[in-house]
């Protein structure tokens, strides 16, 4: 994905419009080459998992044009809802070549090319495609984390150029989404905490589908189209090593330390106070699943431990029904069993374990408050 700099863009545009407008019937010269960018991995949310583009390159016509596919507005009105329901719309831009590469540049992110070693006749048909897409309603696409992304359109557009599905994944087809992604958050440690349990059963399938940028650079590194390499060997543009910026409150620490006063601190009200917090979580999770198009966020079974049925728990305490709390006490601490066992052999069983303790011992202890005790007879 790529933010749009809207202080060049319109100004590109209008310098683009009028060679764009030739350029789909313009042949291309025999010294052409089209060819598929990735861009190395960033700090900002969006740039987490890297970028795709397709460059075309044609210096006896003078073209030299990047085709990015992952171009959105943040001053979409609502964005936020509208990216959570899954409809905000996405769409291809193009910017040249040096201003693609010195945005990389600034930003200290590496650039990969692979040039598409494709007949003449199939450079000439893409190159048409990405103009008469440039220039129509199928410029804008509604973004899908992992059906419809920067990647996936670059996939399409070119299988679709070779009438034919050439490019497929390769390796990685026998471990979950869940899996791939997990390690692109390394740094993070709140942003990976947050997407393990918002993430619902789809991430769980096997990720057989080519939908981040360098899943589709190792795979054209092992791809063969009319029996020889469908792409050149990797050239490095621009090389960096990810910085991730160093954080006092971000990392597994602070996480650790919260649940450990929680555990410690042997409150009632700060037991309350973290079951209200799950709850809500729960709440939201539950929402955004029936709420939003995106299927990664249906189905989410980390509501068994982000129980919206907290709620009823604290309730209960508050008006001081014993009976009652110590029931959902102990139901939550059924779910807290089922949720152990169903996620031992997930990706985030390890980075929700404390979490799962903690609850275990607040649970317990809620669970002890309210166990009615038999008055014993002498």
């Amino acid at each position: 994905m790529k933010k749009v700099n809207f202080k060049t863009l319109f100004n590109l545009l209008v310098l683009l419009s009028f060679s764009i407008g030739f350029c789909q019937s313009l042949p291309l010269s025999k010294d052409a080459k089209i060819s598929v960018l990735t861009c190395g991995l960033g700090n900002e949310t969006y740039s987490y998992f890297g970028h795709t583009a397709i460059r075309v390159s044609d210096p006896a016509n003078n073209i030299d044009v990047v085709y990015n596919y992952g171009a959105f507005d943040f001053r979409t009105p609502n964005f936020v809802a509208k990216f959570t329901k899954g409809d905000l719309q996405y769409f291809v831009i193009t910017h040249s070549f040096p201003e693609f590469i010195e945005e990389y540049n600034t930003e200290k992110r590496s650039v990969f090319e692979q040039e598409l070693l494709i007949p003449q006749d199939l450079k000439q048909k893409l190159f048409d495609k990405l103009n008469a897409t440039l220039l129509s309603e199928d410029r804008y696409y509604t973004y899908k984390f992992i059906d419809k992304n920067c990647t996936s359109m670059v996939v399409d557009i070119i299988n679709n150029t070779l009438n034919e599905n050439v490019i497929v994944k390769k390796g990685d087809t026998d471990i979950t989404y869940r899996s791939i992604l997990y390690p692109y958050f390394d740094g993070h440690f709140y942003e990976k905490l947050g997407t393990s349990i918002i993430f619902g059963t789809k991430v769980d399938q096997l990720g057989t589908r080519i939908f981040l940028p360098f899943e589709l650079k190792n795979s054209l590194e092992k791809i063969n189209f009319q029996n020889k390499p469908l792409a050149a060997k990797t050239k490095t543009l621009v090389l960096f090593e990810k910085e991730t910026p160093a954080s006092w409150w971000n990392n597994i620490y602070s996480y650790l330390i919260i649940l450990a006063f929680v555990v410690l601190a042997h409150h009632k009200t700060v037991d309350k106070i973290y079951l209200l917090i799950l709850s809500l979580m729960g709440i939201f999770f539950v929402s955004v699943g029936f709420y939003s198009s995106h299927q990664e966020l249906s189905m989410n079974y980390n509501v068994l431990l982000f129980s919206p049925l907290l709620l009823i728990l604290i309730f209960f305490s508050i008006v001081k029904n014993k009976r009652w709390t110590y029931r959902f006490a102990v139901l939550h601490l059924i779910f807290l069993i089922i949720y152990s066992i169903f996620m031992i052999n997930k990706a985030h069983f390890i980075i929700v374990l404390p979490m799962i303790i903690t609850s275990g011992f607040v649970l317990v202890r809620v669970a002890i408050r309210n166990k009615k005790r038999i008055p014993i007879i002498i």
